[in-house]
């Protein structure tokens, strides 16, 4: 397969663009990419843009089930408010959720989704399988996570006592899991939820099972100020200090949101090469803040884009936040704070960095072919000269088409694998279900 006529962003190590370019697929992998006259065969794109496929880096697909609730709240007003209802989730629920937020994802461009699930009502089953399911139909690259919360309101957490786990049983199906990776198309990471619903103890024992499977270490941290407020109470520290007092601070490791970090913490995610996922769509919804983006890059701290749960972020499109992180950076700091091209390699090179995933995020010899195409002949586009900051100043954008591994999973701007229609008719269905229940 030969895609010419296009301007193409390879996010290469030199940020190399071909605005008259062509790429190259064969077995899955980007082959070659080039500039002018493309080889005998070629595919005219007309002049649509490539990118390499997006990367979400924080997701809660379940909540898509309970969008546009607790609409005016904080974060722990918002969470206290749901927790009651996400106890009822079930496995055709979590399947429906997933299949809506996944589609979502690919026609905003996403080829590989982290999803961070915590939520396992007792006697339930099938949950994180569900999502795995969910993704090989569509055909996205999924990293899921067994997360886990085991600090329930009558210790000082958040959740609720029905939803806290025995830490035993969440280690033990945390191995258990890590069985259905493939390393490619499905990896597995250990995700204690947060400060304010893990123990020290999880933290720590998850560290330590991770550490001995291979696996990336995920957590949500310093969110909110009430965060940083209760971790002083309850441990006498920073979210920062606590994370490295159970052992977090590490290469392995990334956090979500770190919206609330000091100079110095800045530098501490640094020197450790902690990552981020940067949610800011979602910090703006709950009215959280916005995360020092600049002052991480500089630094030298692993950044990328998550799109965060569907109930604080109603959209499952990380485009949306492709143009959130440039506009709320400039907001904080001013016009020159990101470029364009800087929130569209958060998006893409940033995300691969931040999965430690060094076969995607970039269109370069070697690499998986995972790309996304975005028609430049529509309204939007009409007096732009610099099409690729217009791809980012006028988005969002439904993609055109999208390839994984070279395989089309979005062909002129619909799903390839499933049907949009049918999602949704079984989302509502199940969204149903779960409010009646």
């Amino acid at each position: 397969m030969i895609l010419a006529n296009a301007w193409v962003v390879t996010m290469d190590d030199a940020g190399t663009e071909h605005e008259r370019g062509w790429v190259r697929i064969e077995d899955g992998f980007v082959a070659e990419v080039g500039s002018g006259d493309a080889p005998a065969g070629a595919e005219d794109l007309h002049g649509a843009v490539v990118t390499p496929g997006f990367v979400n880096t924080h997701h809660h697909l379940y909540q898509t089930l309970t969008r546009a609730r607790a609409q005016q709240a904080d974060l722990f007003t918002w969470l206290k408010t749901l927790y009651p209802r996400w106890a009822r989730i079930d496995d055709e629920m979590e399947y429906a959720a997933a299949r809506c937020g996944l589609a979502e994802l690919a026609l905003s461009g996403c080829t590989t989704v982290f999803d961070h699930h915590y939520v396992f009502p007792r006697g339930v089953s099938g949950l994180v399988e569900a999502e795995i399911r969910a993704a090989r139909e569509l055909g996205v690259r999924l990293v899921a996570s067994r997360g886990s919360m085991d600090l329930g309101e009558s210790d000082g957490g958040l959740p609720p006592d029905s939803l806290v786990e025995d830490i035993d049983a969440i280690l033990a199906d945390t191995e258990r899991l890590h069985g259905l990776a493939d390393g490619s198309m499905v990896q597995v990471a250990v995700a204690p939820c947060s400060p304010f619903s893990v123990t020290a103890r999880l933290m720590e024992e998850s560290a330590a099972l991770a550490r001995r499977l291979g696996l990336q270490l995920h957590t949500h941290l310093a969110e909110t100020v009430e965060e940083d407020a209760y971790c002083r109470e309850l441990y006498g520290c920073t979210p920062v200090e606590y994370l490295e007092r159970v052992g977090w601070l590490g290469d392995d490791v990334w956090c979500a949101h770190c919206v609330h970090l000091s100079d110095g913490d800045v530098q501490s995610f640094a020197r450790a090469g902690v990552g981020v996922a940067h949610c800011p769509t979602s910090n703006l919804r709950l009215g959280a803040g916005v995360a020092p983006v600049r002052p991480m890059l500089d630094a030298g701290v692993r950044v990328g884009l998550g799109v965060d749960g569907s109930a604080s972020n109603e959209r499952s499109d990380l485009f949306v936040d492709v143009k959130n992180a440039l506009l709320v950076a400039r907001g904080r700091g001013g016009p020159e704070e990101l470029t364009a091209r800087d929130a569209l390699r958060l998006a893409t090179r940033g995300g691969a960095e931040v999965l430690r995933r060094d076969d995607i995020g970039a269109l370069a010899p070697g690499k998986r072919a995972d790309l996304a195409i975005w028609r430049t002949d529509g309204l939007s586009f009409g007096g732009a000269e610099d099409l690729v900051a217009n791809l980012v100043l006028s988005g969002p954008h439904r993609v055109e088409t999208l390839l994984v591994g070279g395989e089309e999973v979005v062909h002129a701007g619909a799903l390839v694998r499933a049907s949009e229609e049918e999602i949704a008719r079984e989302h509502r269905k199940q969204a149903a279900r779960l409010w009646a229940a």
